[in-house]
């Protein structure tokens, strides 16, 4: 069975995809788990680790005020971070992780407190509020579980999306790669 960034690098390249990361509590984390697949320059653009509250305004585009009333660690703080990367390394698909890894509480939030978004070309036709979705997730552990969960939530958010918006022509042909199962 294959990693999550393995399918995630198949599904983008069979679609003729891109991506872009937006990462803070993650590090960095996120990028270096989808890089490690081999093929994975066909589809990835790159990667910002805004790990700085005002850089997420300042690279990213999310609003100074919002920022300034909730804190980095906010659900529409992650939308917007996965839209302004998107935007910003001109991907078809952006994500995003922002929240509370610890050891101590952040903007009001506890530790374990994580949002993690997807923002992509077709998500407007699913009816969500901002072309997006974002995930809310209260982990537990330690701090190097909190942020490896976070990536691993991450990727899941954009496999399902990737997997409910794949076409029946992209169906059969995964179908006849993968030895007709």
């Amino acid at each position: 069975m294959s990693s999550p960034a393995t399918e995630l690098v198949r599904l983008l390249t069979v679609r003729g995809e891109t991506l872009a990361v937006a990462e803070s509590l993650t590090g960095g984390l996120v990028a270096a788990e989808i890089t490690g697949v081999p093929g994975a320059s066909r589809v990835f653009r790159g990667s910002v680790t805004a790990y700085a509250t005002e850089l997420k305004h300042e690279l990213l585009g999310v609003d100074p005020t919002l920022l300034a009333q909730r804190g980095a660690v906010d659900p529409q703080v992650a939308g917007q971070m996965a839209a302004g990367v998107r935007k910003a390394l001109k991907a078809d698909w952006g994500i995003a992780t922002t929240g509370v890894a610890g050891p101590d509480p952040q903007d009001g939030k506890p530790v374990g407190t994580v949002f993690v978004a997807v923002e992509g070309p077709l998500a407007a036709r699913t009816g969500s509020a901002g072309g997006g979705k974002v995930e809310a997730l209260r982990l537990n552990g330690s701090r190097t579980e909190i942020r490896m969960e976070s990536v691993r939530s991450v990727l899941a958010v954009l496999l399902e999306q990737l997997a409910g918006e794949q076409t029946g022509n992209e169906r059969a042909q995964d179908t006849e790669r993968n030895g007709g199962f």
